[in-house]
């Protein structure tokens, strides 16, 4: 893993709040299990809690003891994962309700994206996943928009190309719903 995405970990793992490319926009991340690195990152964003946020995982094993699966979901999410898809998944109570936001479900996703997977893989756990823009803002799509948008708020900006298109899709597993397309 290189030096960049080595200091980028650290941030994170320091109580940070870093932005990272994503295989469709560029994130914003930050530790999901520190309560003032997530009020900061909504902050930034302008985002109320009450909605919550997406965890973004390197692998299936990074939610182990987060949410509550069988082992055919278990099979289902490893046919489509990694990629740009998000599952809305019955959390377990170590799932902290700043994440959660007034939901009994969490949005995670194994990112399809070398960079965002090596990321947290790096930080050891999942981390925050959300479009780097303020609420109602079209996302950022590369690191110069991050930069001229939210630079001076944030603690590290990782470079690299995002895939491009629309924040990923969002599902609901037991339901299979489609709640963003």
């Amino acid at each position: 893993m290189n030096q960049h995405l080595q200091s980028a970990a650290r941030i994170i793992q320091a109580g940070g709040v870093v932005a990272y490319p994503t295989e469709t926009v560029y994130g914003l991340g930050c530790d999901p299990f520190n309560e003032q690195a997530v009020r900061r990152l909504l902050k930034i964003k302008r985002r109320p809690a009450e909605k919550g946020l997406i965890l973004v995982a390197a692998d299936l094993r990074q939610l182990e003891g987060l949410v509550r699966l069988s082992e055919a979901e278990r099979a289902e999410l490893a046919a489509r994962w990694p990629g740009p898809v998000t599952y809305l998944l019955p959390a377990l109570p170590s799932v902290p309700a700043w994440i959660t936001g007034h939901h009994d479900q969490v949005a995670v996703r194994v990112s399809g994206h070398g960079i965002a997977r090596a990321l947290a893989s790096a930080v050891g756990t999942p981390i925050v996943s959300t479009s780097a823009n303020r609420a109602g803002e079209p996302p950022a799509r590369n690191a110069f928009n991050v930069a001229r948008r939210l630079g001076g708020e944030l603690d590290f900006v990782v470079n690299g190309d995002t895939g491009g298109g629309k924040p990923s899709t969002i599902i609901d597993l037991d339901s299979g719903r489609v709640v963003r397309d």
